[in-house]
């Protein structure tokens, strides 16, 4: 099981939201291309980097920097989301490096752009959806959608996306421990990977994904909890390869 660490950038910093809200933000870097290298050095084999003020402005705003990460770090498989609403936005990221890009609101407001993507570039795309309570949530958790998440979960899987990245929004950033329970029913109801996101805490938490890595939970992606230390990043890692064995 992969364990990704998250950057999430808004004003070219890396920093961290509480449920979302930009106005409760943590700035963890002023910079992102050595954060990004504190994770390699760490053991990291995929990073998670979410450009907060693209989401919001519905286009890239933070391109610049996610370019930098990838040209420094070419072997870092890289997936990008946050204000992803064209194909050339998807090409752009590509070209860099960037391996998957995440479609996230658009996926919700506009389905036929997922399966256009995929067409486009197979193997390449990932839909990020964010729930509360079974629903789920867009224009950067603002909104809560009437779609129910497995629903949407396997409409996707049929356009052929790569994965799902799950969101439980009332635990991101909180510290409270992962949904486990949302996670692995989503899991069990798709048959492409489901990446589990929000509220991982500390190795308690590795160890109760890393049992679900072969019902299709292979990745888990940690933000707060490895810049403020409840969780050793490369403790966290060999832990998962040691009960999943290393991909």
């Amino acid at each position: 099981m992969l364990l990704i660490p998250a950057i999430d950038l808004k004003e070219g910093k890396c920093v961290r939201l509480r449920q979302g809200k930009m106005n409760d933000s943590t700035v963890f870097s002023d910079d992102p291309v050595a954060m990004a290298g504190r994770w390699v050095e760490a053991g990291a084999r995929r990073l998670h980097i979410v450009d907060l003020d693209g989401a919001f402005a519905g286009e890239p705003v933070n391109a610049g920097v996610i370019h930098d990460i990838a040209e420094a770090y070419p072997d870092l498989s890289i997936q990008v989301g946050g204000g992803i609403r064209d194909e050339d936005t998807v090409q752009t990221y590509l070209s860099a490096g960037v391996q998957y890009c995440i479609i996230g609101t658009k996926a919700v407001s506009a389905p036929h752009f997922v399966s256009e993507l995929c067409l486009e570039f197979p193997g390449h795309i990932i839909v990020g959806l964010d729930a509360k309570d079974g629903k789920v949530a867009i224009d950067g958790w603002s909104k809560l959608s009437h779609h129910d998440v497995i629903d949407m979960a396997q409409h996707f899987e049929k356009d052929g996306v790569e994965a799902i990245i799950f969101t439980d929004i009332g635990r991101d950033g909180m510290m409270t421990g992962v949904n486990l329970e949302s996670t692995v029913e989503l899991a069990r109801a798709i048959k492409i990977p489901v990446i589990a996101s929000g509220g991982i805490t500390n190795l308690d938490d590795v160890r109760e994904l890393s049992k679900f890595y072969e019902e299709g939970v292979i990745g888990a992606i940690t933000g707060r909890a490895i810049y403020e230390g409840t969780l050793d990043f490369a403790e966290g890692q060999a832990l998962a390869d040691e009960l999943c064995g290393k991909e």
